[in-house]
């Protein structure tokens, strides 16, 4: 048993199948979430968690109101959505419930998080498996794949490995020096497969299989791969592929793309976009830090993003019930090529 204390700041997909997989990995394991429902049922009679098919029953400690906590923890995990995280934060950090906090969320929301905790009390990861919410108390994840952690200066401290060690209860873990690569490789996946999948309706991997979806796809990845570029980042490896792979660019690089993507839907073809699951229940999405994180930055660095930002206003328009999800959008998104 790992000899760490983790707190799993919201129970979404994500959260609450981390949490359940860590029970008994680590010395203690709690949970924070605002669905007060969700909590009760985790607690008794437990998380119903489906493991890529197979069920059962996790009871946790979990909790709505932060009073309730009894730290410190040694690590706070934030799987929180974007919209969420200011009103959650300032009352854990107020009563120093943890001493490292670690920013395992989709998108460009690492600085915001370092706003509110500290910079010096930051690690950030990112998480390449795929998960499912179910209902209240009912969860599944739903592919295999790593965490992957790092300190924003790269340097590799004992906290680090001591969080190494506890992600690993729940799942593989790979430590990098170069966090803010992996940061963006990861977004080039949310912004291309997660993306479209919210808009369509659609798996990672039904994405894929529609001509029009790849094309749309690796032309949402060559944008943000090249707003990656334009910012200095070097980019890290991600579901299994160089970030470079899925760059296309002229039918040379074609066979390339498609053995790469074949790569990375072996690790996350059955992935259920979150922004889509955030849709189905009527709830905010992350548009706004995924394809609008890669409008803004190329704005900054003079690089031409169209399809990502028709992706962020397609999905504003579901989100207020103007449009519903569905495949036609792939042939109006391609359309954006000429």
């Amino acid at each position: 048993m790992i000899d760490a204390g983790v707190l799993v700041i919201g129970a979404g997909a994500i959260g609450g199948v981390t949490a359940a997989k860590m029970k008994g990995g680590v010395k203690h394991v709690s949970v924070i979430d605002a669905n007060t429902e969700h909590v009760e049922a985790m607690r008794d009679p437990g998380l119903l968690l489906d493991d890529l098919g197979e069920e059962r029953r996790v009871p946790l400690d979990a909790h709505a109101d932060p009073s309730d906590l009894e730290g410190p923890f040694d690590f706070a995990l934030v799987t929180l959505k974007a919209p969420h995280l200011e009103d959650a934060l300032g009352p854990l950090v107020e009563r120093d419930v943890a001493r490292t906090f670690v920013s395992l969320g989709n998108g460009l929301v690492q600085d915001r998080i370092a706003a509110i905790v500290g910079n010096d009390n930051l690690v950030v990861g990112t998480v390449e498996w795929g998960a499912t919410n179910l209902g209240a108390g009912h969860l599944a994840q739903t592919t295999r794949a790593p965490f992957v952690i790092g300190e924003p200066d790269g340097e590799t401290r004992e906290r680090t490995r001591l969080l190494a060690e506890a992600l690993g209860t729940a799942a593989d873990v790979r430590i990098t020096q170069n966090i803010s690569g992996q940061v963006w490789s990861k977004l080039l996946v949310n912004s291309a497969f997660s993306g479209l999948g919210a808009v369509s309706g659609l798996l990672y991997r039904e994405v894929v299989a529609d001509p029009s979806g790849r094309e749309v796809a690796l032309a949402l990845w060559r944008e943000g791969y090249d707003v990656g570029m334009a910012q200095g980042i070097t980019l890290d490896e991600v579901l299994g592929v160089p970030a470079d792979a899925l760059v296309v660019r002229g039918p040379e690089d074609r066979q390339r793309a498609d053995e790469a993507l074949e790569v990375a839907m072996g690790y996350a073809g059955a992935t259920k976009a979150s922004m889509l699951q955030d849709l189905e229940r009527g709830a905010k999405t992350e548009v706004d830090v995924i394809n609008g994180g890669v409008v803004e930055r190329g704005r900054e660095h003079g690089v031409p993003t169209p399809f990502n930002e028709r992706v962020a206003e397609l999905v504003h328009a579901m989100e207020r019930g103007e449009r519903r999800p569905g495949r036609d959008v792939f042939e109006e998104l391609r359309i954006l090529a000429g």
